[in-house]
């Protein structure tokens, strides 16, 4: 069974108050998908560190944009079903964080990393799939990615992970998504405290008009604590 083996530079988990999630607002440049937006307050709970895992890229790619569903000179696009996650980047205050760097990796729709500790018997690499991605969060600190649903894999439920950068704060955790089956059987998910469960936790909304037939799209906010 390939579960994910400790994080080798583990990063406590501490407890947090629930991350509230306001209205959506609407996106323009990505097919006007709503992005989630975070609730005037005197605090947010800030979204918990998750390991890192073992897969982060030895090597980034030379395509590392937001969109992970195509890879530049490559035709063809990446198998699985379209995922469209936005969301804006916050402190406990709900301040958004201009610039905030984001790096995201995960596997394909095969379950396979673009590592070279991931093998064949993980599944088929996907040569359209960019497994990696790389932006920055805009003015009003929000974010939006184009990639692809992560299965399930033996001993994970679908997950994304993400490292998030502003100044000296840097956060490495892993969004998970709502309803999914595997969810309480994971070991890192079941470790999370209920609140920090909700912070990791992107929720579905409606697709938008001009997204792809079958393409899903998520909302999940990430608040860092400055």
């Amino acid at each position: 069974m390939r579960a994910t083996p400790p994080d080798p530079s583990p990063h406590r988990i501490r407890r947090r108050t629930v991350l509230r999630v306001a209205a959506s607002l609407t996106l323009a440049g990505v097919a006007g998908i709503p992005v989630g937006g975070a609730a005037a307050g005197p605090a947010l709970g800030a979204t918990p560190a998750v390991a890192l895992g073992p897969f982060y890229p030895a090597r980034k790619p030379a395509d590392s944009d937001a969109d992970l569903t195509q890879v530049a000179g490559h035709g063809g696009r990446a198998a699985g079903t379209i995922l469209y996650v936005t969301g804006r980047v916050l402190d406990t205050r709900g301040v958004p964080l201009s610039g905030a760097e984001i790096e995201l990796w995960q596997a394909n729709a095969f379950g396979r990393y673009h590592h070279p500790s991931d093998t064949d018997a993980s599944g088929p690499l996907d040569p359209a799939f960019q497994g990696f991605g790389k932006l920055a969060a805009d003015a009003e600190g929000r974010f939006r990615i184009k990639t692809i649903k992560p299965p399930p894999y033996s001993g994970r439920t679908p997950h994304i992970h993400f490292i998030v950068a502003n100044g000296a704060t840097r956060l490495t955790t892993q969004m998970f998504f709502e309803g999914e089956a595997g969810n309480e059987r994971d070991g890192l998910y079941r470790y999370l405290s209920r609140d920090d469960r909700r912070a990791s936790t992107g929720r579905y909304v409606d697709r938008a008009l001009g997204m792809e037939a079958n393409a899903v799209a998520a909302t999940w906010d990430i608040v860092l604590r400055t």
